[in-house]
């Protein structure tokens, strides 16, 4: 194996990924973007902790409703909203229930559904406690930061 090789598969280990993302943090910082040929790390400013480990990220997300939005009807109780940009899903896996239906009581802390983002899997916590009333989006849609995807009351 040439140098040049060995210096791409070693450009930046987890522990480093992790510090640079501690760092972009703790100076609050917008966006950054490092590149070493064809690999590429993008850091982007958002209400989310990133985790480099594969285990599932816990988020917790909730906007209360104020309808100051006049083109969409209010929607009811407090809103859940994606806390990233990925893919939603209503169940840990495929031939398993969703977390959540219509009609469901939660409790603070229950997962209500996961985002996948850049192959992680995101769980997002329930903030507050009540009945699930709405369901916004549909299995495996993909969501953006900050859309509405379910409904507490």
């Amino acid at each position: 194996m040439n140098k040049g090789e060995n210096m791409k598969e070693q450009w930046l280990s987890v522990a480093e990924i992790v510090a640079l993302m501690e760092a972009f943090q703790k100076n609050n910082m917008g966006a950054l973007k490092l590149k070493n040929g064809d690999q590429a790390i993008l850091l982007k400013s958002r209400e989310v902790q990133v985790q480099a480990a594969a285990a599932p990220q816990q988020t917790v997300v909730v906007q209360q409703n104020t309808g100051g939005e006049e083109s969409a009807p209010p929607l009811p109780g407090d809103v859940v909203t994606s806390p990233i940009v990925g893919t939603f899903y209503a169940a840990p896996a495929p031939d398993k229930d969703p977390y959540v239906a219509v009609g469901r009581q939660v409790k603070k802390g229950d997962v209500l559904f996961l985002i996948e983002s850049m192959k992680l899997m995101n769980e997002v916590l329930s903030e507050c406690e009540g009945t699930v009333t709405q369901i916004l989006v549909e299995n495996a849609q993909a969501v953006e930061y900050g859309q509405p995807i379910l409904c507490i009351e």
